[in-house]
């Protein structure tokens, strides 16, 4: 059951399954922490936009195919529609230019992927 199931409906949080490994972004302090952590595993970020039915469906199959996974990453959470200034941010830090749904890999303080829409995948983390 996903972590974000409040957000699209369906009363109280869920904490089975999936949930367990999202981390909330929210702020530059979150992303410092982030980046710092890409030094020692890599991170991924799912920037996800709530009103956007591909966006809520590209994060279900991702959390499917995550749930199945040995973590091998940190990964955190952007909601775009509450942290658009974060998103940009982040846009600015690792030059990539805004999508959403858009997944990035950051290793050792660099974007070493990043996809969007359909091309999101957890098998290229």
């Amino acid at each position: 059951m996903s972590f974000f199931k409040n957000i699209f409906g369906g009363g109280t949080q869920d904490n089975s399954g999936a949930a367990d490994f999202w981390k909330p972004l929210h702020t530059e302090d979150m992303l410092d922490e982030a980046v710092k952590k890409s030094f020692e595993r890599k991170v991924v970020i799912f920037k996800h936009s709530t009103r956007c039915h591909i966006s809520k469906t590209v994060l279900r199959n991702f959390e499917k195919a995550t749930e199945a996974k040995e973590k091998q990453a940190e990964y955190y959470f952007l909601d775009l529609l509450q942290h658009r200034d974060l998103s940009n941010r982040i846009s600015e830090i690792f030059e990539v230019q805004h999508q959403s749904p858009q997944v990035l890999v950051i290793e050792s303080g660099k974007v070493i992927h990043d996809a969007s829409h359909h091309s999101i995948s957890a098998e290229k983390i």
